[in-house]
């Protein structure tokens, strides 16, 4: 797809090994100028952007993780250029580095914000978009005089995995239409099978087979969803086993636990206020009691992640401060060449303004709230961008900053008697929401930074690039959410979103002080205790705060993934890495496909609801017809799904090899 001439099959040796920078030979020399920002660049890239942005919030509120687009955008690059002709590895950077923002800014904005909806309070497309938009809008531009230090001089020490694969991807450019293949057709696999399956759409067969267990008051289920499946494949078999591990935690320990000791209670037990024990079904057991026990685990697992990043959190605010005296120096290659300093510093300052003048009654923020939003912003902007460079986004614990950033604000909002106002839940969800979008925008913006470092792609472009990336998916991410909302039902069972749940409770602990502590307390100790094992406990707590039957068919992912991988694991490690990266974009397809066509679907039922048409009268006419399968052939169907998703990544494509010596593919944070 070149129009520079390649030197060689892919990046130098010198991009895995702890060289001077001036040293490293980019993939195009900085003497090299070719076009790279283009119209089509960008248009494609944000295209991306909304279709990932759009899936992840729908994936990110029913099950608590996102999936990083890095590598379908590179592959997707990749397939684009060589369709349209006459492009370059540049430019379809900038095509990877616009279309991987839609996925950081979803994961900020549902992690954070749908606590508004949790809290029963309107919330309006405009509100969503201000507060996503000026979040990562702060998150690139404070990442901005981070680049020359984090990702220049630390070359070497820190890898920076996703954004060293998606190079990998980008430089080896020849095999990409077969790969973008695989990415599409899982796609179109993923949307049919939504479809067909999904209960608010045709439902020809069970989504969620169920089978009760009596002896323990409890019961075993599987969600067949295309979605779930390919999370599995792509988090892998040990973190599925560890959020499985959480969820049988949940349903064959908690929930048996509870019903025993309330089986001959006469009274309702706190938190619930009106039915008894016995006769509360084990979802409703899960609803009261274990979703406080989750958000305990949740917390204490992010607090503790964080806690363990101190030391590079110290380090990375010492860098930062670093990185700002050195960001003065005009960078005279192409390759070296940012945004000014002045540009930075002046769109901060216009964004504290803006925010610190918006009307209460839009948004309560106020010149206190704005000061704290810098203030944080900054220092977990510093700490996202180096901690990605070292584990990359997959691990990068933007809860627990969120977590943290909550706790300081209530705090200081109890102590300063801000939290007497009415609105004061709002304003301090709104300066955990910025933050954690800052961060999780600057998380993605240091891999793109890194794989433009490795490509010789020119900084100031990319920047650019992630501005326009963070506005544009900002305007769609209000209307997934009130769809959601309004279809579905942000924070039912079928989109529980464990995070926002979690950041409300948190809230609402330090100001109203009326939470069921108990239940919290027990689930930071089982965080504490499997921390102690050496179990990472975010997974768990995680799998113990949302329905088994997610669980399970994450569970099945890894397991397919465990299958290729042993099938291979003896022979040469490049069929591996190929035969791995085949599954993983294929079931990025499933889950792209499955999740946009679950937001098309709860827009259909909103529609309903207001009388303008809907699915109701398709599918009962099928249903009546043939019938909703039982059990057992929906089993079967989703066992085919499994069987297809081992296909495709064991054939994948005939030609050529996409190398990512240093993995890339993974869930976003959690």
């Amino acid at each position: 797809m070149d129009e520079v001439p390649r030197r060689r099959s892919g990046l130098a040796p010198e991009a895995y090994e702890e060289v001077p920078p001036e040293q490293y030979p980019p993939y195009v020399p900085a003497s090299e100028s070719p076009r790279e920002f283009t119209f089509r660049a960008v248009l494609i890239g944000l295209a991306i952007a909304v279709v990932f942005g759009a899936a992840n919030a729908y994936l990110g509120l029913r099950v608590g993780l996102t999936v990083t687009a890095s590598i379908p955008a590179a592959v997707i690059a990749v397939a684009a250029l060589r369709v349209l002709g006459r492009g370059n590895v540049l430019e379809g950077n900038i095509i990877q580095t616009v279309g991987s923002s839609g996925e950081s800014l979803a994961a900020g904005v549902i992690f954070t914000i749908p606590a508004l909806f949790i809290w029963g309070m309107d919330v309006s497309q405009l509100q969503v978009f201000v507060l996503a938009s000026l979040g990562g809008l702060l998150g690139v531009l404070f990442m901005i005089p981070l680049r020359r230090y984090l990702i220049v001089r630390e070359h070497g020490r820190l890898p920076y995995p996703e954004g060293t694969a998606a190079a990998e991807v980008l430089a080896a450019g020849d095999s990409g239409g077969g790969k973008a293949r695989l990415l599409f057709t899982g796609l179109g696999i993923g949307a049919l099978y939504q479809v067909l399956n999904n209960p608010r759409a045709l439902g020809l067969w069970q989504d969620e087979p169920t089978l009760p267990v009596t002896r323990l008051r409890t019961e075993a289920a599987v969600a067949v969803t295309p979605e779930l499946l390919g999370i599995g494949y792509i988090v892998g078999p040990r973190i599925a086993a560890i959020l499985l591990a959480g969820s049988l935690i949940s349903w064959y320990v908690l929930i048996p636990l509870i019903a025993l000791i309330g089986q001959n209670a006469a009274t309702p037990m706190f938190p619930e206020t009106e039915r008894l024990i016995r006769d509360m079904a084990p979802g409703d057991l899960w609803n009261r009691y274990i979703r406080y026990v989750g958000a305990g685990s949740v917390a204490a697992g992010g607090i503790v992640t964080l806690m363990r990043s101190l030391p590079t959190m110290v380090s990375s605010v010492r860098a930062g401060v670093a990185g700002l005296r050195e960001a003065g120096g005009a960078g005279v290659k192409r390759t070296d060449d940012d945004l000014p300093l002045p540009f930075v510093g002046g769109g901060v300052l216009a964004i504290g303004v803006v925010l610190a003048l918006l009307p209460p009654t839009f948004m309560p923020v106020g010149v206190f709230g704005a000061a704290l939003m810098l203030i944080f912003a900054f220092v977990f902007v510093t700490v996202s961008s180096r901690v990605v460079g070292l584990i990359g986004n997959s691990t990068n614990p933007i809860s627990g900053m969120t977590i943290a950033t909550l706790l300081f604000t209530s705090l200081l909002f109890v102590a300063t008697g801000a939290a007497e106002a009415v609105d004061a839940r709002v304003a301090i969800l709104s300066v955990g929401a910025v933050v954690c979008i800052a961060a999780s925008i600057a998380g993605d913006a240091s891999q793109d930074l890194k794989t433009g470092f490795l490509l010789g792609s020119t900084p100031r472009k990319q920047q650019i690039g992630e501005l326009i990336g963070v506005v544009v998916p900002a305007t769609i991410m209000g209307a997934v959410l009130l769809l959601l909302h309004r279809g579905i039902g942000i924070g039912s069972e079928d989109l529980a979103a464990p995070q926002a749940t979690l950041m409300a409770l948190v809230i609402d602990g330090v100001i109203g002080g009326d939470l069921p502590w108990g239940l919290v307390a027990i689930g930071a100790a089982i965080a504490l205790v499997v921390e102690m094992l050496g179990i990472p406990s975010l997974p768990l707590a995680v799998g113990i705060y949302l329905p088994l039957s997610l669980q399970t068919s994450i569970m099945a992912g890894g397991l397919v993934r465990m299958l290729v991988e042993r099938r291979y694991r003896s022979g040469p490690i490049e069929v591996l890495r190929e035969k791995r990266e085949n599954g993983v974009l294929f079931a990025s397809g499933l889950i792209a496909g499955a999740a946009l066509v679950g937001v098309l679907i709860a827009g259909l039922v909103f529609a309903e609801k207001q009388g303008v048409g809907g699915l109701s009268g398709i599918a009962p006419a099928l249903q009546n017809a043939a019938g909703t399968l039982p059990a057992v052939p929906s089993l079967l169907i989703f066992a085919g799904l499994a069987l297809l998703l081992w296909v495709f990544a064991v054939r994948g494509h005939a030609g050529g090899e996409v190398r990512a010596r240093s993995g890339g593919a993974g869930v976003g944070e959690i």
